[in-house]
């Protein structure tokens, strides 16, 4: 994997990305073989020959922009699984932030999020989409309340002092391979590739419980489950999806 630019006005900003990435510069054109990071005029994304088109965060559009306008409120079972009742909005570390998505519900709901991703490249994307959205009007108020960092977050919590501990861990791990491959999305897999090993999910939700202040929220598969056997508190679900909630004030502080 290299980085490129398309854009003559982004060919600086690409030189100081592949240096931070430790990534190789390419010189376009680029073959439609070569996995890249491609700066362009609109944005970052990644060009990969498995997808049938780049992969990039937008906040403003797209199915982001669907699901702001949408609005489903605090209503919605990821709202209820974090705790947002009445006026109520605690902060949030979402550990496994990946593309971003629940964050950026959850901030657009009025809580401060902080992100930590693991893959300096997945990052990259991250803070591109964020940096967009900050420049738009109709998202700039919720791209202000999410802040990235790039971590691993089993450690980076352990390092936590008592003033900083937020009120909420939110933990997306990703979901076990499926045994027929073509119902595993492609941008799953470049994701997966791009983050490499998984995190222990166990010493993820140990550090979580640790961690939190109130609770700890689980995205799982609605069937799946619970992460090493730990039956949550309670449980929120939807159709496809189960939030597993674990209040951290009622229990111990592992698992």
């Amino acid at each position: 994997m290299g980085i490129a630019s398309e854009d003559p006005e982004q060919v600086d900003a690409a030189r100081q990305l592949a240096h931070q990435l430790s990534l190789p510069l390419l010189n376009p054109p680029l073959d439609r073989s070569t996995i890249a990071l491609v700066l362009n005029a609109q944005r970052l994304e990644i060009r990969h020959p498995e997808l049938g088109s780049p992969l990039f965060i937008d906040f403003v559009k797209g199915a982001m922009g669907y699901r702001r306008r949408r609005g489903e409120g605090r209503q919605q079972p990821l709202a209820r699984a974090i705790g947002l009742k009445g006026g109520a909005c605690p902060d949030v570390l979402d550990a496994t932030a990946g593309l971003g998505r629940d964050a950026f519900v959850l901030a657009s709901l009025g809580c401060q999020v902080l992100l930590v991703e693991q893959s300096p490249i997945v990052r990259a994307l991250l803070d591109d989409g964020l940096e967009r959205a900050r420049q738009a009007p109709e998202t700039a108020p919720v791209a202000t309340r999410m802040t990235s960092i790039q971590a691993n977050a089993i450690d980076w919590m352990a390092k936590l002092s008592a003033q900083d501990l937020p009120e909420v861990v939110y933990l997306d791990p990703m979901y076990p391979e499926r045994t027929k491959s073509a119902l595993v999305k492609k941008e799953m897999r470049l994701l997966r590739a791009l983050v490499g090993k998984s995190e222990n999910v166990f010493l993820l939700l140990e550090g979580a419980l640790k961690c939190a202040r109130q609770r700890v929220v689980v995205k799982r598969p609605r069937l799946a489950s619970p992460v090493a056997g730990l039956k949550p508190d309670f449980a929120i679900e939807s159709k496809n999806t189960r939030f597993d909630v674990y209040l951290t004030r009622k229990r111990s502080k592992t698992p």
